[in-house]
């Protein structure tokens, strides 16, 4: 195995135990509205402050993951999604916690989403997915 891979390994070893990443709009920011008008308009979900210094002395890295990352998603204000959020996260005294907003879903030790469906096996998934949405009868 060639250096590389090596210290790859050893960071994908490191984020498994050592980071823990949060989706942002219903987990993080109430997020009411929806998409609203591109702004990130609402409050913090209530005990977002206290969950995410608990979590910051377990974890060396807690990272949003979040759509308002997404690199096509048009300008607000002059800025991009991740802006709006380190600016909201600012605002709210929340952003000595994070160590990184990003669109893309980082090797960690857990996820937290309003929107995920724990995977056991398909068989439960269908049926959870019937729950949860009108996509499938």
């Amino acid at each position: 195995m060639d250096w590389d891979c090596v210290e790859f390994l050893e960071e994908v070893r490191c984020d498994l135990k050592n980071t823990i990443a949060i989706d942002f709009d219903g987990v993080i920011h109430k997020n009411s509205l929806g998409f609203h008008n591109g702004t990130i308009y609402d409050v913090p979900v209530d005990g977002t402050k206290e969950a995410l210094e608990f979590l910051s002395k377990k974890f060396s890295k807690i990272i949003i993951f979040t759509c308002k990352s997404r690199p096509k998603r048009p300008l607000i204000n002059g800025m991009n999604g991740t802006e709006l959020v380190w600016q909201w996260l600012k605002k709210n005294k929340l952003d000595q916690y994070i160590f990184e907003v990003t669109v893309e879903k980082p090797v960690a030790a857990a996820y937290i989403d309003d929107k995920a469906i724990r995977f056991n096996d398909w068989k439960d998934i269908i049926e959870d997915i019937k729950k949860f949405t009108n996509k499938v009868k």
